[in-house]
């Protein structure tokens, strides 16, 4: 990936690239021979696809994605919030992990909360704010591995910002879901709730068109964010800076001390992202790739190397057999998750120990003799619901590729926007504990566990093979597991391999399903002591996205999930 300043920036939304909206379910298969780009909304796939088709990169289409996804999913992702990419590069077969989340502000320490007689970190508010790392790893990966500048790639997301994006029945919809926690804070319900309440889904009435009257079936309103444009311009001109250490970073440290937050000017100043490895494991003749700690990457690897210890195709497809293994696993590989990780700097993770076939037999062994439902939680509950996330990913047309997930945490984060900025800060700090035995106790500048897990499947020659990952807050690593066995073991393209029937374990035996399981399963995973609910898909299982190198065409071949809005580009 080498370096050039010479690509123009994307602007405008290539929307003829794009087909008619489609259905939930069986959407056609996406795939072309030169490029890929999903993301979780058209404009940020369109965007990308157009950076690709200018000469640009998949670092470059990828941050430009994820400006864009600041915009137009707002309540998930954002300028305050905190990013993690992997990025392959085919010249050198080589992969590179960035950590872009931030740390505990200098205040944060468990003495802070006691005295304030807290036995938790607040799941919301000011408190549960820690520095915003997504903006420096936007600008270290463009450096790095990149073509344009940050400049170029913020382009198309300050077009939206300032001229508005239609809101889709989707979007309006979660902003009512998250009225009343907009309601409490004065910014959120000026730019997001107008006149006090949220977009209408659809917007009552109609319009005169040429003497007649036009009922209005879709939701056309233009969302604009006029703060954000200026937040956005400034990075572009002065760089992470200008968020840092500029007049953002003053701006913020404002409303932290005005509001009793923990940030200081010191704490943005000092913010670094990190460069770093993945973590893997061998599955099914590949080597899958992970984040590591500070995120439950390690639960994706331990889960799948237990799962290796079983012959899983033979159990067949969503049958009661194969549902009970794979939860029975996430059940463990959750405990030792909520036992262990934390951000490594601060905390000894015993990596190796987690990540050996002596392990995952262990696992494996202790599933095959519980024939029924584990007793122990495999979730830590997420404030607010799943948590709201967006995913995205591309291979360009040398076979670099990206897999890039970026987050607020929960529906707004901490509920608290910045004035004047546009900036709605994350509520990652509320992941922290403040067991003083537990290794995720706060502590000031460390990162908390995180649940972002941005994936990557590579062959034996450590070439390409699947790049892939999925919102979903504690339930990523499930989600990944389910998608990689639908196309490992039973032989699914990408796009039936995130559309089909999916799972997701909570605490204590409790298990949602999507229609389309048999009766005969729910019945006999009832027997087993699960709680079964059939729930409608939805964002509770993920917003999964894939693209699949074909190990002989080389044709790019993806799969977007319509339980969110997820969109695929390829040509």
């Amino acid at each position: 990936m080498s370096r050039s300043s010479s690509l123009a920036p994307a602007i405008l939304a290539i929307t003829a690239v794009l087909p008619m909206t489609l259905s939930a379910q069986n959407r056609p298969n996406v795939a072309g021979t030169e490029a890929a780009v999903v993301s979780d909304h058209p404009l940020a796939s369109a965007a990308g696809a157009d950076v690709l088709r200018r000469g640009g990169n998949a670092v470059d289409a990828a941050i430009t994605m994820a400006a864009v996804l600041t915009v137009v999913r707002p309540h998930m992702n954002g300028v305050g919030g905190d990013a993690f990419m992997l990025m392959h590069e085919a010249g050198t077969r080589k992969t590179y992990a960035l950590n872009g989340s931030g740390r505990a502000g200098s205040k944060a320490t468990p003495a802070f909360f006691a005295e304030r007689k807290l036995s938790e970190v607040p799941s919301t508010g000011v408190l549960s704010v820690s520095v915003p790392g997504a903006v420096a790893a936007w600008s270290d990966a463009l450096q790095r591995l990149g073509t344009i500048t940050l400049a170029q790639a913020l382009a198309p997301a300050i077009h939206y910002a300032e001229d508005g994006f239609p809101i889709s029945e989707r979007l309006a919809l979660d902003f009512a879901e998250e009225a009343r926690k907009m309601a409490r804070d004065p910014e959120l319900v000026r730019i997001f709730m107008p006149g006090g309440r949220p977009p209408d889904v659809p917007p009552p009435g109609a319009v005169d068109h040429g003497g007649y009257r036009v009922q209005l079936h879709e939701n056309g309103t233009l969302l604009r964010q006029p703060e954000l444009a200026a937040t956005l311009r400034a990075i572009a001109k002065e760089g992470p800076d200008a968020l840092y250490r500029g007049a953002l970073a003053k701006r913020i440290v404002a409303f932290m001390e005005q509001e009793g937050g923990l940030l200081t000017a010191d704490d943005l100043a000092g913010h670094r992202s990190t460069w770093t490895e993945p973590i893997s494991t061998d599955y099914r003749g590949f080597r899958v790739l992970a984040f590591p700690p500070n995120t439950q990457g390690v639960t994706l690897l331990e889960s799948l190397a237990a799962g290796a210890q079983f012959d899983l195709g033979s159990l067949g497809h969503n049958t009661d057999a194969y549902l009970h293994t794979l939860i029975g696993i996430s059940t463990l590989a959750y405990e030792d998750r909520d036992r262990f990780i934390a951000d490594p700097e601060f905390a000894k993770i015993p990596m190796d120990r987690l990540l050996s076939k002596e392990h995952a037999r262990i696992i494996a062994d202790s599933v095959r003799r519980s024939p029924r439902a584990f007793g122990a939680a495999p979730e830590r509950p997420a404030p607010n619901g799943t948590g709201d996330t967006v995913y995205l990913t591309v291979v360009d047309r040398n076979g670099n590729a990206v897999s890039y997930i970026q987050s607020l945490f929960a529906s707004f984060g901490s509920g608290r926007m910045v004035p004047g900025t546009g900036i709605t800060l994350h509520n990652r700090g509320s992941l922290y504990s403040l067991d003083p035995s537990h290794p995720n106790i706060v502590a000031p500048r460390k990162r908390p566990f995180h649940t972002l897990s941005p994936a990557m499947v590579l062959n034996a020659d450590n070439s390409l093979y699947i790049t892939l990952g999925s919102p979903g807050g504690d339930g990523q690593p499930q989600t990944i597991v389910q998608m990689l066995n639908n196309i490992m073991l039973f032989g699914m393209t990408p796009q039936r391999a995130v559309e089909a029937t999916r799972f997701r374990a909570y605490q204590n035996g409790r298990v949602s399903i999507e229609p389309g399981a048999a009766d005969s399963v729910l019945t006999a995973l009832r027997a087993r002591g699960y709680t079964v609910n059939v729930r409608a898909p939805g964002a509770e299982f993920g917003g999964s996205q894939m693209i699949l190198v074909h190990p002989v065409s080389k044709a790019r071949i993806t799969g977007a999930d319509a339980r969110r809005e997820a969109y695929a580009v390829a040509w």
